[in-house]
């Protein structure tokens, strides 16, 4: 029951602002970590501003989508749905300066398609990808634990697709005036692919996107179910009914402002987090490398029965799983 659950209880803001304080906070606190010697105007010219993070975050969900929607064997919607809840989740608290979100990007999907329990191997998932297979193999599973930590471990997403199931099965049953709602499920297929485009997931409940996407579509095909909603559903609930059409407002506004991202725009913005990313998360990097390296060559030591010297900073890391991720 979404009521009760973990998206409800420690996934859920206020609104809009509440969000954007939140990546600023994540923005600001990477920036101060890496800009350490480096005056306001440097910062500025240096590293991505929240916004410019927006604006690739919002990319990369479309990449995600695109990704999802040629993957074989086909991938259920509520899969694509959940990855990225997962992707959004995690750049909430964490910048794309200091992880790599084309990485991040493709572990989300895999963890998703675990916990939905679609069923593929890694060799299966591997393959709808292009490049070094192998590696990409190791950047998941690398990426893995670090994605469920940042995640708290809760890792349940309550999609809008059950909800609005359930309102059209009770529209046919109890609203039998209104011809076929089916005939709305065009409008409504189309507003809920938008929707995630959006941070209306991270604000509202699934069920209630999940009507504005019926109010939506019937608006728009020029129907009118306001009978269903402020006679069947809420009939006996005014205030609830005042809220849910104040949310199913705000909703259907952010759906329609949504903005896809210029591609020379997200080319310009990709070419300065090279610039500006953390290096010991860059696969690319020589930090990246060299780590990678002392790790192996860690791991050869240790089965050969020679112990390497840690410190309790290097020990914790390896135990929390500190990610050793690489670009696809």
């Amino acid at each position: 029951m979404f009521a009760t659950s973990t998206q409800r209880n420690f996934w859920m803001f206020k609104d809009e602002a509440d969000i954007f304080n939140a990546r600023l906070s994540a923005n600001f606190k990477y920036i101060t970590s890496r800009g350490i010697n480096m005056t306001v105007e440097e910062r500025g010219a240096h590293f991505l501003s929240v916004t410019e993070e927006k604006s690739l975050i919002m990319s990369y969900e479309y990449q995600l989508r695109d990704f999802c929607r040629k993957f074989h064997p086909p991938m259920p919607r509520y899969v694509v749905g959940t990855a990225l809840h997962y992707l959004k989740r995690f750049y909430v608290n964490n910048s794309v300066m200091d992880f790599p979100p084309k990485e991040i990007l493709v572990t989300c999907v895999y963890l998703a398609c675990k916990v939905e329990e679609f069923n593929v191997s890694m060799d299966q998932f591997v393959g709808n990808l292009k490049g070094d297979r192998e590696k990409a193999a190791a950047i998941i599973l690398n990426n893995e634990l670090l994605l469920m930590q940042q995640l708290d471990y809760q890792l349940t997403v309550h999609n809008p697709f059950r909800p609005l199931e359930g309102l059209m099965i009770d529209m046919k049953t109890r609203f039998p005036t209104f011809n076929d709602p089916e005939r709305l499920r065009a409008g409504i297929d189309e507003f809920l692919e938008q929707v995630f485009y959006t941070d209306a997931v991270l604000v509202y409940s699934p069920s209630q996107i999940a009507l504005a996407a019926i109010i939506h579509s019937a608006s728009t095909s020029k129907e009118n179910v306001d009978e269903y909603i402020t006679q069947i559903l809420f009939s006996e609930d005014q205030k609830r009914l005042l809220n849910l059409i104040e949310a199913v407002k705000k909703i259907r506004v952010m759906v329609r402002n949504v903005q896809v991202p210029q591609r020379e725009n997200i080319k310009s913005l990709e070419k300065k987090l090279l610039l500006c990313c953390n290096p010991d998360n860059n696969s690319e990097s020589a930090a990246f490398k060299k780590r990678m390296k002392q790790s192996f060559e860690d791991e050869e030591s240790f089965e050969d029965g020679q112990y390497p010297t840690r410190t309790a900073e290097q020990v914790r890391s390896m135990l929390m799983g500190m990610p050793e991720i690489g670009k696809m």
